[in-house]
Parts: structure tokens; sequence; C-alpha cells
């Protein structure tokens, strides 16, 4: 057998392979479960009532989906480049930072409008994310640095500064305003009017996760529909035909890594606007939740497109909403993990079939020779 890359690929194929992996992942999630004494059937049907169909399960799912959508975001904004931006956890941290910054600052200055919070917290947390993420970058454009070792090392560096950023009693970012918060370091509160609204009644859909879908548009029509996503793809493609065709690849190194950060860190202050109203350096608050490595899933299952990622991230954040709803004695959570991780290996699979075919080389013993028969596998 040999594996033969694929000059063109059938349009049926790139729908026909997904749904084949998602069925693929979900016939081998039914073996683990009948080997560990689940019924897979009622555990599928619990999964999509605690995910989706539940009272309140839509709305407790937008809210896992939103921190992922954005570092999906992040990750695929970059890896349509072949950059490996490992660092959008950091990055998100880097943005909750700013953006509690600039709201602590403007609560001093009595300011009361929402809309001014809103734009003033995305535009903070965007321009630290984008400043996080361009130090890998930059290194990979000047010095020929691996991304993917700088990115992930500021991950622990970001995490250990938002770290000392509570602890420090001379923090602007520490409550000191009571005995109890002097004793146990957390975040000061952010004044009411910087709470991000959110919509519907039935279902509610948070303020953050909207932005995200804005910023999935913006995304897609930057890399499909404007010269900017057509060199990242030419440069992508072959970095070599690039530099000779004149195009500038150390900018656009710098800019996609900028832009991907910049996604990143406006999910940071999507959590602190939408969700936790503070900025919680704890190992049980933003640190816990590994929202950065979630999205590099859903950016690899999204196949990196910026409107699927939308999905994806769908998908998976009601697949954690599930976890935590199974979760028991008899369903353990590593359980969920399980599930997520066989999900994520059976669509990497389908990406390899979709760049290559099988081949099969029969081999011919008559008269004591040797032949070769070459046909694709169906």
């Amino acid at each position: 057998m040999k594996l033969e890359r694929r000059l063109t690929q059938p349009w049926w194929l790139s729908v026909a392979v997904p749904l084949g992996s998602l069925v693929l992942a979900f016939g081998l999630m039914a073996l683990i479960l009948v080997a560990t004494g689940h019924d897979p059937i009622e555990t599928y049907r619990e999964i999509l009532d605690a995910a989706f169909t539940g009272n309140g399960a839509l709305s407790a799912t937008l809210i896992s989906a939103t921190p992922i959508l954005f570092t999906g975001l992040a990750a695929a904004a970059a890896f349509r480049m072949q950059l490996f931006n490992i660092g959008a956890e950091g990055q998100l941290y880097l943005g909750a930072v700013g953006a509690s910054w600039i709201a602590l600052q403007l609560g001093d200055r009595d300011a009361t409008s929402t809309p001014l919070y809103v734009v003033a917290m995305c535009v903070a947390a965007g321009v630290a994310g984008a400043l996080w993420g361009l130090i890998p970058g930059v290194l990979k454009a000047f010095a020929r640095t691996n991304e993917i070792i700088t990115s992930l090392m500021l991950n622990y560096v970001a995490g250990l500064l938002l770290t000392y950023l509570i602890f420090d009693s001379a923090s602007y970012w520490r409550d000191t305003s009571t005995l109890q918060a002097r004793a146990f370091p957390q975040g000061k509160p952010m004044p009411e009017a910087s709470y991000w609204p959110t919509f519907g009644s039935d279902v509610v859909v948070p303020l953050g996760f909207v932005i995200g879908l804005g910023a999935a548009v913006v995304l897609w029509v930057l890399y499909t529909r404007m010269r900017f996503g057509f060199e990242v793809g030419v440069i992508a493609d072959s970095p070599r035909a690039a530099r000779y065709a004149g195009m500038r690849t150390r900018r656009k190194i710098l800019s996609v890594m900028a832009v991907s950060g910049a996604i990143a860190g406006i999910g940071g202050a999507s959590q602190i606007g939408d969700f936790t109203y503070t900025l919680d350096g704890s190992t049980t608050g933003l640190q816990a939740a590994a929202f950065g490595y979630t999205g590099i899933v859903v950016a690899a299952l999204a196949r990196y497109n910026p409107l699927a990622v939308c999905l994806v991230a769908v998908l998976i954040g009601g697949l954690q909403n599930a976890g935590y709803t199974l979760q028991g004695p008899d369903f353990p959570s590593g359980l969920v993990g399980v599930m997520q991780g066989i999900i994520l290996f059976c669509a990497l699979g389908g990406e390899l079939l979709l760049r290559y075919r099988l081949r099969i080389r029969r081999r011919s013993s008559a008269h004591g020779g040797s032949g070769a028969a070459v046909e694709p596998a169906r």
C-alpha cells in the first residue's frame, strides 16, 4: 500500500470524509462505552439532551463555546499560513488583563456607558493579545525560531504574569478594599456598567459569542476575498515562489500572528465582560479551563475554515457541557476527554484521506516472475 498525494479533489469528498470521520468516531466511542459498562444509545441521548435539547442546555453550551470560538479562530488564522500558534492561551490571558485594566480605568472616571466599555475592552484586549502574539512572530520572522516552542512557552509566562498581578500587594488589579480580600488575593470587581449584555430569553446568547461570529465572518472575508488572504495562501504553499513574486514574507508573518493574537485577546475581554466580571488569576479560574488548547482542536476539526470553526466550537462546547452534566461515580470526567480525543483523531485521519489517495500494489507470481498492478483503493 502506498499513499499518493491527490492532484485534484472531488467536491463530494470534502463532505463525505468529515461525515464518515464523525460516524467512525461515534462508532469507536460506542465500543468504549460498552467496554466501560454504559449503554451507548442512552449515553448519546443524555449527551444530546444535556448539550442542546434540555431546559437551558443550549444557553449553557453557548457559554462554554464562546471562549473556544475565539481561540479556535486564533489558531485557524495562524494555521492558514502554516504558522502554528500554540500561544492562544497566553494571548487570551493578556487580553483579559488589558480588558480589565481599561474597564477599571473607566470605572475610576465614573463612566456609565456600557457600549463604551465594550468597545474599549475589545480594543485594549485586542492590542494586548496582538502584542503578545507578535513576540513569537518577530522571533519567527527575523531569527527563524520555531514558533511552536516560543508561543507554547509564552503561555506559561502569561499564566505566571496573571498570577503575579493578583497576588502582588501593590498591583492595580488586586482588590484590597476588604480584610478578606487582603487575606485571600483576588481581582478588583469590574464596574457594573462594564457587564456585557446578553440576547434572547429562552436561549441566552452572550455578546461575546455574537462578537466571535462577527470575527469569523471578517476573517473569512480577509482570507478568501482579499489580496491579503491570497498572499497568505501563496506563502503557505510555496515560500520560495512567494519571495520570487515579491511578496514580503516577514511582514505577512507579523501580520498573521498579530491578527491571531488579537482575536484570542478579544476572547479574554469576553471572559471578563460576559462571565467573571473580575480578573481571576487563580489556577481554579481563568487558567483552569485551557481554552487555548481546546481551540487548537476546534481549528483542526474545522480544517481552519473560520465559518466552520463556529459550528465546531458549539459542538465541542456542547460536549464539554454534557460532560459536566454526565459526570458522576459511574461516569468519570476522563471519559468525556476520551470522546473528544477520538473525534480529533478521526478528523485528522479523514484529513489525510482528503490530501492523499491510498493505492494498493499487487504482486503476481506467475512463472516465477513478479509484476505489479496498481489500482486506487475504493
